[in-house]
């Protein structure tokens, strides 16, 4: 099954929905994930987030749409989008087309302890949404 996480700026949600998907699904799947206009790095609480947990993606990249895979692109079987006050990336595809809403964590308003929370709070919400999708699709 391939599988793509897309949001805007692919730094905070998108990732956190790869780094956990590849962890809970398993390397049978491709899974991977994108921005609309992505910000060009993985936002530090992202990477903390995660490795709280025991998951790295220290090494991920902040990507666009446009730098996938033709191949990957053709066959995706899920797009899955993380949006909730933004412009959600539109990808015009036979992928089946889901919307988990999920608010950015990333706000510059934030202190540490916020962002921390934040990010937390985003991580157990996709944790729970891909849990539910396991079951609906027998993963």
């Amino acid at each position: 099954m391939n599988i793509l996480f897309l949001c805007v700026g692919n730094s905070a949600r998108s990732q956190i929905a790869e780094g956990l998907a590849k962890d809970m699904f398993g390397t049978k799947h491709n899974i991977l994930s994108a921005g609309s206009d992505p910000t060009g790095e993985v936002h530090p609480c992202a990477i903390k987030c995660l490795n709280d947990i025991g998951i790295d993606i220290s090494n991920n990249k902040s990507k666009s749409i446009n730098d996938l895979d033709k191949i990957f692109l053709d066959k995706l079987d899920y797009v899955i989008t993380l949006c909730a006050e933004e412009i959600c990336p539109v990808l015009p595809t036979k992928a089946t087309s889901l919307h988990w809403i999920n608010e950015d964590p990333a706000n510059n308003n934030f202190n540490d302890v916020q962002l921390n929370a934040a990010f937390k709070k985003t991580r157990e919400n996709i944790y729970n949404l891909l849990k539910k999708f396991m079951i609906d699709n027998n993963l």
